[in-house]
């Protein structure tokens, strides 16, 4: 697949910004392209957007490359000669392109285009688990695992017979790679395990897990949803299988995310669900499948969504992801910071700052519920998220129900931080005072 991405539009209008301005500026040289957040709430309260752990916002030059394919060539793909399918064909396929090279694939033919991250996983689970893994083979996830990269294997295991191990945390909160050493065996097939965890906020050592993987022959899945939004990605330099990724969590629309394999790792997977373009030869009594990536995008795929994933990528490569890397750690040492003077009584998950670490930060507050917290702050125009986070297994490991994350982007301010730690202290104080 040779195909050269042609521009969207919008393209280029973040270009000039992001290379003139210093990392330390670059939320207020980039805002202007995020319509949501010049609004307010509550009020009249400004809205501070602190929940980009769960989702981010969309640039305009994403939403108009959506809204042009609705208004200018909207059509299937890969079905018809005439224009309009052609064109749609060809800016889909772009933006296949476009995801390849955000991540450094090979080649565009080792993308698989997904509803979600979600949906990566339970195709892996469900395709080369079903068919490779037998009763009594082991795999490994971590105590700090998202649903998604718990629950599919889960229904794996009840159905399989495979058996399914937990990486504990370390002292620092992080996953224990001697642990990970430890309940590796012959027996184990798999290791799929978080690369940025949305609670902890920890790096995962990918070349450790890869070392540790191999003395097993057992294959790499890494949930890449938090890592892909937020630092450089190189697949052909991380040595796994498999990654998993969002479009979401990256500046693009909902309901599409992929699924990057190796060749040989994508080879190895049958068909999952079966329908239109994952064929090759249909006769009444049998049928002959694509080849990857086709093999796994049954029926009309989610069209508009891939072409403004493909937009998120430019954007985020005009941006230049070291300068998203950088800038995080400014907001995140901004925020880590001023939870650490509010002082006794907040309590901050994971490990220090000073470690790998993202920007994100999740707390809970001595005798006051994360929910009335979040509501609070909410009153004052400040979003952040509350409750168990998809972690539910996490959460009890460290002994509470629920808990409370700030995460920032790219295009928050170090004043957004502050007006969000000023606001925090205001509600606990308020609280206080109620005797609680």
């Amino acid at each position: 697949m040779k195909l050269q991405p042609r521009p969207q539009p919008g393209a280029g209008r973040v270009r000039s910004a992001a290379s003139t301005a210093s990392v330390s500026r670059l939320g207020h040289e980039i805002r202007q392209e995020f319509p949501i957040l010049h609004q307010t709430v509550n009020a009249d309260k400004q809205l501070v957007y602190l929940d980009n752990a769960a989702t981010s916002q969309k640039p305009l030059s994403v939403i108009e490359a959506m809204t042009d394919y609705y208004q200018q060539y909207n059509s299937n793909v890969h079905r018809g000669v005439h224009a309009l399918s052609a064109r749609a064909t060809t800016e889909y396929e772009d933006a296949r392109v476009k995801v390849a090279r955000f991540v450094n694939a090979a080649s565009p033919e080792n993308i698989v285009f997904t509803r979600n991250a979600t949906e990566a996983i339970n195709l892996v689970a469900n395709t080369w688990g079903a068919s490779a893994l037998e009763a009594g083979d082991e795999v490994i996830l971590s105590v700090a695992e998202h649903h998604s990269n718990i629950v599919p294997w889960q229904l794996l295991a009840e159905k399989k017979g495979i058996v399914l191990k937990f990486v504990r945390l370390d002292e620092n909160q992080e996953l224990d790679m001697n642990h990970l050493e430890d309940l590796t065996t012959e027996r184990t097939k798999l290791i799929s395990l978080v690369h940025i965890s949305n609670m902890l906020g920890c790096h995962l050592p990918v070349d450790t897990v890869v070392r540790i993987a191999r003395k097993s022959n057992a294959r790499v899945l890494l949930d890449a949803c938090q890592s892909i939004a937020n630092i450089p990605i190189n697949v052909q330099k991380l040595g796994v299988d498999w990654i998993v990724g969002s479009a979401h969590k990256m500046c693009g629309p909902t309901g599409i995310g992929f699924l990057w394999g190796t060749t040989e790792a994508l080879e190895s997977m049958p068909p999952w669900m079966g329908g239109g373009e994952m064929i090759d030869v249909v006769t009444l009594e049998k049928t002959t499948f694509a080849a990857p990536p086709s093999r796994f995008e049954a029926g009309t795929p989610a069209i508009a969504e891939a072409i403004g994933f493909g937009r998120a990528c430019d954007f985020m490569t005009e941006i230049g992801m070291q300068n998203v890397d950088a800038y995080e750690k400014v907001l995140g040492a901004r925020l880590h910071t001023a939870l650490a003077d509010i002082g006794e009584g907040l309590t901050v998950y994971g490990p220090s700052f000073d470690r790998s670490r993202g920007a994100l930060a999740t707390f809970n507050v001595e005798g006051l519920h994360p929910t009335d917290l979040s509501t609070i702050l909410d009153q004052s125009g400040i979003a952040v998220r509350s409750g168990h986070l998809c972690t539910q297994p996490l959460h009890a490991v460290l002994g509470v129900s629920s808990s409370i994350r700030a995460s920032p982007y790219l295009y928050n301010t170090v004043e957004e931080v502050d007006a969000f730690a000023a606001a925090l202290k205001d509600t606990i104080g308020f609280f206080r005072e109620m005797g609680m």
